[in-house]
């Protein structure tokens, strides 16, 4: 059985909490799990308890939000294993910052259009870190306004191309700031879901500056979309993960966690990476010094 590299919780845009998170991914039969949360890594030390307690694995993770203002694309990419998420925290705060503001703007044009309230879409986010369009969506059902997330209404709020829609674009760091602050913070770098925001030539230009890895398998990419990135993988040496990008009810399409998985072989890829990556570090440190002393 693979693990599932890809979920979220209420503290972001998941609708389930820590526990409920875990004890599901063991009545599916998931033996590891990572809590990769939106600028968000509070979920990482108290879900690596609770997995314990019901022999789950939960790997650390924080999926960080960038704009890559060369394609006018958004782009996010994935830390595994920080050694020091504390380097993270203030590259969170800002972009959980940037987020309130885009939320606070969508929330205001959404009450012109309905009646609802802020202070009711506000509550229907209780315990996450910002406001996300789920929990707009979710204040709109409460109200009777819609009978589901995803429909008519999420597009005419949320489509760039609908005239009626309430979107901002957000300023976050690019993809480049953010791999270094991956690095920065003893973390491994994965350009999360190419597929779904056409990063591939994002992806492309993030190799040579030392992009770690991939998200080949998850629901937004196609047979054809995992073979590409299967092949750019190879080429390139990169770590390949995949997850499902679980949210609970406040995802798309019926996903449940195991849905997209990264495969043992690549699994233990991921948690050998950075032993690997140091002692060829030191044998090329090792080869120079040799170099250096043969030629004095």
């Amino acid at each position: 059985m693979g693990a599932d590299l890809h979920c979220h919780t209420r503290l972001s845009d998941g609708s389930m909490g820590i526990d409920s998170l875990v004890i599901l991914a063991k009545k599916q039969g998931i033996k590891t799990i990572a809590i990769t949360d939106h600028d968000c890594l509070a979920a990482n030390v108290r879900g690596k308890r609770i997995g314990e307690q019901h022999g789950i694995t939960v790997l650390p993770g924080v999926e960080l939000s960038s704009t890559d203002a060369q394609r006018g694309q958004r782009a996010h990419l994935i830390c595994y294993l920080p050694d020091s998420p504390d380097r993270l925290e203030g590259l969170c705060r800002r972009n959980l910052l940037e987020s309130k503001k885009i939320s606070q703007y969508m929330i205001l044009k959404t009450c012109i259009q309905y009646p609802v309230t802020p202070e009711f879409i506000i509550k229907c986010a209780t315990g996450s870190t910002g406001v996300y369009k789920q929990h707009i969506m979710h204040a709109l059902m409460e109200s009777g306004l819609s009978d589901r997330i995803y429909g008519e209404m999420y597009t005419s709020l949320f489509s760039a191309q609908s005239e009626t829609n309430v979107l901002r674009e957000a300023k976050y760091p690019s993809p480049k700031e953010i791999l270094e602050a991956i690095h920065d913070a003893g973390g491994i770098a994965v350009l999360a879901h190419p597929a779904l925001y056409n990063n591939f030539d994002l992806l492309e230009e993030l190799i040579p500056e030392g992009l770690d890895g991939v998200e080949v398998w998850h629901p937004s990419a196609s047979e054809e979309d995992v073979a590409r990135l299967q092949k750019i993988a190879k080429k390139n040496g990169l770590l390949m993960t995949g997850g499902s990008d679980f949210h609970g009810m406040y995802g798309t399409g019926n996903i449940t966690i195991g849905s997209c998985q990264t495969p043992d072989a690549n699994l233990d890829e991921l948690l050998s990476y950075k032993t690997r990556k140091r002692r060829q570090m030191a044998k090329a440190a090792k080869a120079a010094a040799k170099k250096e002393a043969d030629t004095e």
